[in-house]
């Protein structure tokens, strides 16, 4: 058997910029969910009642807890690097006088990110949480919709994060990015 034919062909990867380009050519639709991660487009799957529900309740809780301290913004681009520009559902990002008109938040803005996940756990936990922790995001939620839980990863390091706890829908998560600051998960998961 030849080389060429043992080896895995190359992917093609592109950046944001060439994401934003295929956009403004019309190359998704107007109803597609899509979002760049790691230099691949990635199909996010339609939002169940359940896990809105979860996302709504979510957000309304972190809007009113850090009220002038932080933006709350939901299912928004954070850009992180040259080929990777998610939109986790919550990003809790740095006050900033503008919100954000001139540009997306980045990396360093990020005080908290996200995932409410119901059909997409395993990839935002495989996925998703390294390329935060390579990224030094500080703080990760991923919301188990199906298992009422939430897993939450702190102080990352380019091999991933090093404090991962996981607690129960009874919870109450503080954000270490903003003392005197903490979510009431009982409401989030039952109300």
């Amino acid at each position: 058997m030849s080389t060429a034919m043992s080896e895995w062909p190359r992917r093609h990867r592109i950046t944001v910029d060439h994401y934003y380009r295929m956009a403004e050519a019309g190359l998704f639709g107007p109803n597609e969910r899509v979002e760049l991660i790691n230099g691949e487009i990635i199909d996010m799957p339609p939002m169940g009642s359940r896990h809105a529900a979860v996302l709504e309740q979510l957000g309304t809780s972190l809007t009113t807890a850090v009220g002038e301290r932080a933006i709350v913004r939901q299912q928004l681009p954070v850009r992180l690097t040259d080929d990777s520009e998610p939109e986790p559902d919550i990003a809790v990002v740095k006050s900033r006088a503008d919100r954000y008109r001139s540009s997306h938040p980045a990396a360093a803005d990020v005080l908290l990110l996200v995932e409410v996940s119901d059909a997409t756990l395993r990839y935002d936990l495989e996925v998703k949480v390294p390329l935060y922790a390579r990224c030094r995001i500080p703080e990760v939620w991923i919301v188990d919709v199906a298992g009422s839980n939430v897993h939450v990863f702190r102080r990352p390091t380019p091999d991933g994060y090093t404090e991962i706890v996981a607690a129960d829908e009874r919870a109450i998560m503080p954000i270490d990015a903003l003392p005197g600051i903490a979510v009431d998960f009982g409401a989030v998961f039952h109300e």
